[in-house]
């Protein structure tokens, strides 16, 4: 079967909702194919949904994140009460809180890209001409971009093997583990979004003849 084929036969195994054919499928190396296409499409999808939905562009990834950093702290916390002063403790408190720490971390680093916090270098590019600017922001781009590709292919793997094999987040009878691994293949889509909407940016900024390459803040926004 060619790669193409192997691709395509992907769609109709998620359609199907069967999870083991739905393994095999995602273990084909078609799948690279399929996932490097979903990955472009979907991300510049989030790019235009952040173009006209501002709300969203400013909000989606870090209260996402927050949110997940709140339930974290309010699990460890009712954990610590229900222990030492209810003498019980819930069998989830220390298994839940890691994946959820997972979400808050990709959904951050999602929004950390958008900010251009992640190893910009911006001090040492801001004296090159504004076609090597160009070109280190293209290459940045392009890296990210195979990143994303990777982290969405390689999680929707293992997110496939997880379903297959039923398996449960340690000490809880009624939360799937793949819940939580399906969060990682969106918000690397969302980070390919971020990637695509900030090439753009740097494209039109280039052509227009304004600064590219502007200092980055850690905890800011721009």
């Amino acid at each position: 079967m060619s790669i193409l084929s192997e691709a395509l036969a992907i769609i109709p195994a998620v359609l199907a909702d069967n999870p083991f054919g739905m393994r095999r499928a995602f273990d084909a190396d078609g799948m690279w194919l399929f996932c490097f296409v979903a990955t472009f499409v979907l991300g510049y999808m989030v790019h235009l949904m952040y173009a006209n939905v501002p709300f969203l562009e400013r909000n989606l990834e870090r209260g996402i994140a927050i949110t997940a950093y709140l339930i974290i702290a309010a699990i460890i916390c009712w954990g610590v009460i229900d222990r030492f002063v209810f003498s019980r403790q819930w069998s989830g408190s220390t298994t839940v809180p890691p994946f959820l720490f997972m979400v808050m971390a990709w959904f951050a680093c999602a929004y950390n890209v958008k900010l251009r916090t992640h190893l910009s270098f911006s001090e040492f590019r801001s004296k090159m001409s504004p076609t090597g600017q160009m070109g280190a922001l293209t290459m940045d781009a392009v890296l990210w971009f195979v990143f994303c590709w990777i982290a969405v292919t390689t999680s929707l793997r293992f997110t496939a093997l997880s379903i297959a094999n039923f398996q449960l987040v340690d000490g809880v009878d009624d939360v799937m583990k793949w819940w939580f691994y399906i969060t990682v293949p969106i918000a690397f889509c969302l980070m390919s979004g971020r990637v695509i909407g900030n090439w753009l940016e740097d494209y039109r900024n280039y052509k227009a003849g304004n600064q590219i390459i502007k200092q980055a803040v850690i905890g800011g926004d721009v």
